[in-house]
């Protein structure tokens, strides 16, 4: 017999990417376990089948000053604390494990805090079986009557896998049996572990129905373990030599119940640039207790650790790869077609990681330190890789995303790039102690939700016809029914039962003793018999033939008959190819559509929060302006005021100084009139001095003394000077200028004069034209008016009364109304003031003659104003 050659089996055959690739985001789905008592605070409620609400515990709330709102998360579907096992691995883990018999790979990992029950999600305890051994339950339910015999399929050093003959896959079986020295895979046949015996009931048990059946399968499974950034293989059996002792770092001998933790192990890329573990221990299973068994061997070299806050808390991240290789059946259906290129691995990933946890809580110091801290650094890795991730496929940019930083990002990287479906299960704890550790959970989840992942596409295996096992299986079990209702041959004719039967259905053979020589009977009569039998065999030799042909043509009509049903299933298969083409066709018309879709929301929001931001810098800019406005407007209310306290000053000032010239040139004009009184009057005495002088000596005559000026005329003169002096006599005499009220202007006004006002016989009164006269204001009478005044009367310090007219102007609010901003207030006071008298003297001209005369000066109205300040209406 010749062997054919070991062959290398491909991944993935023809290009790794396309660039109408369908996507589909990561599914991520929540979990939330139940408190651990009944006192505890519970800080997550869950709102729907697919959202939670968490609520801020009360003191965080007290010291955070209410920062901390209630939040809502959104999932691809949130699981109570009620959810069994069984409905968590139908909705999550079944399409992963149908896809793993359909060539397609797997990735399923758990995430959360410490103590939030990752761990039991995965492997679960006895009687609720977690993820894992219901996966390989499922697998192993469906592939059970179509596995391949140990060793026919065999991995090779390099992500790959090798197919065997059948001689070669018996050889490698006698080996493995024949050294016993070698540990064994574990068998079947060997009791399974009792703690693992009752994982799953019978009546959980499920399969998948469709499963080629024209294809043979082997199971290959792995355990490693990522510790402080480092891979273990958990399943390798290091060798123990009881003659050279072990030792520990620094040269101290390792002591009994001390464990060396095995060698660490590589990361590789293979030919088809896929990530794989190099020297992983690759195990084949041909069972679940099997796979249970080895599953164990490893969970007992995981690292597990007592902390404060987990009893079991797990100190690395542990995957568990159950790898599957198919190749499908020759044209007969009778072995493995040896042809490299249709051999197909998969592989589904099931990743328990390592809960994030804060020393502030755990306590822990020394190695327990140092794994926390190693722990965080692969989670906050996995954060960064996802964040670069949706930054890449949101904004069309392209950063590289740090796979590297970290054994379990590298590992996995080929997931995220495309190779498989993606899910990620988010294990909650609802202590309210946990709320921050938790929020910090929510929102990565929040943000893997939006990761897209590359949809795996149908990979056909071979152009081969299908039914080929059971055809086989049918002509094996038809062809010996047929021959036995014919009555011809079958493949059990060397019975002795049916030699029997025939030999008894041929004619006797009567007795061949020939006593006498002359015996002319015995003879013939035997060769009769013999000539009989032999037509009979005859016979049946020619029913036989009939029989083998009568067989041969309904062979020859079912063979018509198949090939006229595969040309007719192939024909279907082609017109379903092309509609298939059209489906992808629209898919992907379709997946440019969301994918447009979501560009344009994504424009769409971040113009949205441009435009809030521009409204809110619109709103700040109107308010600043409104402020500026009013800071305006006070300021030329302000300016307006100042004006009109400065006119108001400097006509005051105007009309003091008026009156002040007029006093000064009164004043001059009358001391000039003196002068030149006295003045005349010396001349008159001079003049009547040299009169006298010539009529003494002329005939002495009389004397004529000049006459005074009588008093009537002095009181004349002193009256005409107090009211209007001039400074001559030709002078026109000066009239003062009257200062008019403020309010004889042309606007109209409100004169409100109070009941209890007092009438003054006054000669000067404010005289308002256009005023309405009103004794109690009114906002009708305001609302015909500009202006408005009030009369206010009040009695002086020296007794005398005193009318102020208090000013402002009228104008109308907001409301609808009228109200009154008052500007200044002007004073009317009367007085009566009594001058002492002053004597004319004559004499030298030494100084001026004073009047004896006192004029009594009539009533004068003195006005001062006074501004107050603006007052808002």
């Amino acid at each position: 017999m010749q062997r054919p050659g070991k062959s290398k089996t491909p991944r993935r055959p023809g290009p790794k990417k396309a660039s109408n690739t369908e996507k589909d985001p990561v599914g991520v789905y929540c979990r939330i376990r139940p408190l651990g008592t009944e006192d505890e605070e519970c800080c997550v409620e869950m709102i729907s089948s697919s959202t939670i609400q968490l609520h801020a515990p009360d003191g965080l709330k007290a010291n955070r000053n209410g920062e901390y709102k209630e939040t809502q998360y959104s999932f691809k579907k949130v699981f109570g604390i009620n959810t069994t096992q069984m409905e968590l691995f139908e909705d999550v883990a079944k399409p992963l494990v149908e896809d793993l018999i359909h060539c397609k790979n797997g990735l399923l990992f758990t995430y959360g805090v410490t103590g939030s029950g990752k761990t039991f999600t995965m492997t679960g305890s006895p009687g609720e079986g977690g993820l894992l051994p219901r996966s390989l339950d499922m697998l192993f339910n469906s592939i059970g009557p179509f596995q391949a015999k140990r060793f026919v399929f065999k991995p090779d050093e390099k992500n790959g896998m090798e197919i065997q003959n059948q001689v070669d896959a018996l050889l490698e079986r006698q080996k493995r049996d024949s050294q016993q020295s070698v540990p064994k895979t574990p068998s079947s046949r060997q009791r399974a572990d009792p703690e693992f015996a009752d994982m799953i009931s019978s009546e959980e048990a499920c399969k998948s129905e469709n499963v080629d059946e024209d294809c043979c399968f082997s199971v290959f499974v792995s355990y490693i373990e990522i510790y402080n950034n480092y891979i273990y293989d958990l399943l390798e059996d290091a060798p123990y030599d009881p003659i050279r002792p072990k030792w520990l770092g620094g040269g101290t001998p390792v002591r009994n119940n001390e464990f060396i933790p095995p060698q660490s192990k590589i990361l590789r890329e293979d030919q088809n640039h896929n990530m794989y573990v190099a020297g992983c221990t690759e195990v084949e299973v041909k069972s679940t207790e099997e796979a249970f068994e080895v599953f164990w061997k490893g969970q007992k070299k995981r690292r597990i650790a007592n902390t404060q806050l987990n009893r079991e808390s797990s100190r690395s991240h542990s995957v568990f790869t159950v790898k599957l290789a198919q190749a499908p059946l020759d044209a007969d259906g009778d072995h493995i077609l040896q042809d490299k290129n249709q051999v197909n691995v998969s592989q589904l990933c099931l990743v328990d990681l390592a809960g994030s946890e804060r020393t502030s809580r755990t306590k822990a110091e020394g190695s327990r330190l140092r794994e926390a801290g190693n722990i965080n650094q692969s989670l906050m890795t996995l954060r960064t890789c996802m964040e670069v991730l949706r930054e890449n496929q949101m904004c069309g940019t392209n950063k590289m995303v740090p796979y590297r930083d970290s054994k379990v990002t590298h590992l996995f990287k080929n997931y995220f790039d495309g190779e498989g479906k993606v899910r990620m299960i988010v294990c909650v704890n609802p202590n309210a102690d946990d709320y921050e550790e938790t929020m910090l959970v929510m929102r990565f989840a929040e943000m893997t939700q939006e990761v897209e992942v590359a949809r795996p596409v149908d990979r056909p295996i071979c152009f081969l016809p299908a039914g080929r096992r059971h055809r086989n299986q049918a002509f094996r079990n038809e062809f010996p029914r047929r021959l036995d209702e014919q009555g011809g041959p079958s493949a059990s004719v060397n019975d002795p039962v049916l030699l029997n039967q025939l030999i008894e259905s041929l004619p006797a053979l009567p007795p061949c003793e020939v006593v006498d020589p002359a015996d002319d009977q015995t003879l013939p009569r035997l060769i009769e018999v013999l000539e009989k039998r032999q037509r009979i065999r005859q016979m049946m030799t020619e029913e036989f033939n009939k029989t083998a042909y009568t067989l041969k043509s309904m062979l020859q009509q079912f063979d018509s008959q198949l090939n006229a049903k595969e040309t007719f299933l192939h024909d279907q298969q082609s017109k379903l190819g092309e509609k298939e083409k059209v489906i992808i066709g629209q898919r992907t018309e379709l997946e440019r559509l969301e994918k447009k879709s979501k560009t344009l929301e994504y424009k769409i929001d971040i113009l949205q929060k441009t435009t809030g931001m521009y409204e809110q810098d619109k709103r700040s800019l109107q308010q600043e302006l409104e402020t500026r406005e009013q800071r305006l407007q006070r300021e030329l209310s302000e300016r307006r005021r100042m004006e009109q306290r400065m006119q108001g000053m400097v006509t005051d000032t105007k009309l003091k100084w008026e009156k002040e010239c007029e006093r000064r040139v009164n004043a001059k004009q009358l001391e000039m009139q003196n002068k030149l009184w006295v003045k005349d009057e010396k001349l008159k005495q001079l003049k009547a001095i040299v009169t006298e002088s010539s009529n003494g000596s002329g005939g002495g005559c009389p004397t004529e003394r000049p006459e005074r000026p009588s008093r009537e005329r002095d009181r004349n003169i002193g009256q005409k000077r107090s009211a209007s002096p001039s400074p001559l006599p030709t002078a026109p005499p000066v009239h003062p200028m009257h200062r008019r009220s403020h309010s004889a202007g042309g606007e109209k006004w409100v004169d409100h004069k109070p009941s209890s006002n007092l009438d003054l016989d006054t000669v000067m009164q404010p005289i308002i034209p256009n005023a309405i006269k009103v004794s109690t204001p009114s906002e009708k009478a305001l609302s015909k008016c500009h202006k408005y005044v009030l009369r206010h009367q009040e009695l002086a310090s020296d007794g005398e009364i005193e009318t102020k007219l208090i000013k402002g102007n009228v104008f109308k609010t907001r409301g609808g109304g009228q109200a009154v901003q008052f500007t200044d207030i002007e004073t009317l006071k009367q007085e009566y003031q009594t001058a002492p008298s002053r004597k004319r003297r004559s004499g030298s001209a030494e100084g001026p003659v004073q009047m004896d005369e006192i004029e009594n000066r009539p009533p004068v109205a003195s006005s001062s104003y006074d501004y107050q300040k603006r007052r808002k209406p």
